[in-house]
């Protein structure tokens, strides 16, 4: 802490400097900008259901309807957004093939999104759990646990597959040992030098997330079982910080922290043990509290998720994911 070296009152009066809205507005030490937001998305084929749980408010959308959708966060200039894939039935096994064929739906996705936005950054979703019948992030073995070294040559397959289709950023939310030293090394060994990756470096095992795997369509596959053993511990935090800082060595352009309104310690944590930029994502669960307690008139909507925000940004976020990202961009842009 910097010595204040105050003369104390009346010689310092802390309200001087929040007493017109003009001089709050060019002394404030965070702004939320249109360039700090992600948008995510959850697509799904044509035949598929639009929507899991009306409720959440969370969206299944087509490719087709999700260039529109992209066309109009795209005017108000957010410049990011994030896919996660709803893979059909028939279409997950224990080995998570889907997830590197070169037809499927993230690609094709991708395909559709460059052609009509080239310049659109598009950040792609690197985990099993969609692709799984088992909806965890890695494969199972014999003996009914998760098969860590199994796991990273199909993430590689993975994320070479998606580079391919022009991907720019991958991220790795899967939380396997040492899957970023192996993505990295297979990308730069197929000559895809630009790629970036954005590790979930802090994924912890969150009670946040159940609407997310709703939508996503892994939450029956999942049933009582556990990700414990390879997400984080959400009473731990030095952990968090050592898993951050190795794959800064094995290789990772952004980190990643999830979840992000009950983890800002986390967030401040790396930022200030990093020299790289870091994301935080506002998960589904944080999402649905507040639309919820807006939709009773509980709290003001536009006040609340602004506050809620800039706060994530306040801790040391660059980029901050969250499904309010295009009706923030906007409220911004008015």
């Amino acid at each position: 802490m910097k010595r204040f070296g105050s003369r104390g009152f009346p010689y310092h009066r802390g309200r001087r400097l929040r007493s017109l809205k003009n001089l709050r507005e060019i002394l404030s030490e965070n702004q939320l900008s249109v360039n700090n937001l992600v948008m995510p998305y959850f697509v799904r084929e044509d035949n598929d259901n639009e929507l899991v749980d009306k409720s959440s408010g969370l969206k299944r959308l087509t490719v087709f309807e999700l260039t529109k959708e992209i066309e109009k966060i795209v005017k108000n200039g957010v410049k990011t957004v994030a896919l996660f894939p709803i893979v059909s039935k028939e279409k997950k096994s224990e080995n998570a093939e889907e997830s590197y064929n070169k037809d499927n739906l993230i690609c094709r996705a991708l395909k559709e999104i460059h052609a009509e936005f080239p310049n659109l950054i598009v950040i792609c979703d690197i985990a099993l759990d969609a692709y799984t019948l088992s909806g965890h992030d890695g494969v199972i073995n014999k003996n009914g646990k998760i098969d860590n070294d199994a796991t990273l040559d199909i993430l590689a397959k993975m994320s070479l597959n998606f580079a391919s289709s022009g991907c720019k950023i991958i991220a790795p939310s899967d939380m396997m040992d040492g899957r970023i030293k192996v993505i990295r090394e297979s990308l730069e060994s197929n000559n895809f030098f630009e790629t970036c990756i954005l590790s979930y470096s802090s994924k912890f095992c969150s009670n946040f997330y159940s609407p997310f795997r709703e939508v996503l369509g892994s939450k029956k596959n999942l049933g009582d079982s556990s990700k414990e053993t390879y997400q984080i511990d959400f009473r731990n935090s030095r952990e968090a910080l050592k898993e951050s800082l190795e794959d800064i060595y094995e290789g990772s352009d952004i980190l990643m922290v999830k979840p992000a309104g009950y983890y800002l310690d986390i967030i401040k944590e790396i930022k200030d043990n990093s020299l790289i930029p870091i994301a935080a994502y506002q998960v589904s669960g944080e999402y649905c509290m507040i639309k919820a307690a807006a939709d009773k008139n509980l709290l003001n909507l536009e006040k609340v998720v602004i506050e809620s925000l800039t706060c994530i940004k306040r801790s040391g976020a660059d980029l901050i994911f969250s499904y309010f990202s295009d009706i923030v961009a906007e409220w911004i842009k008015k």
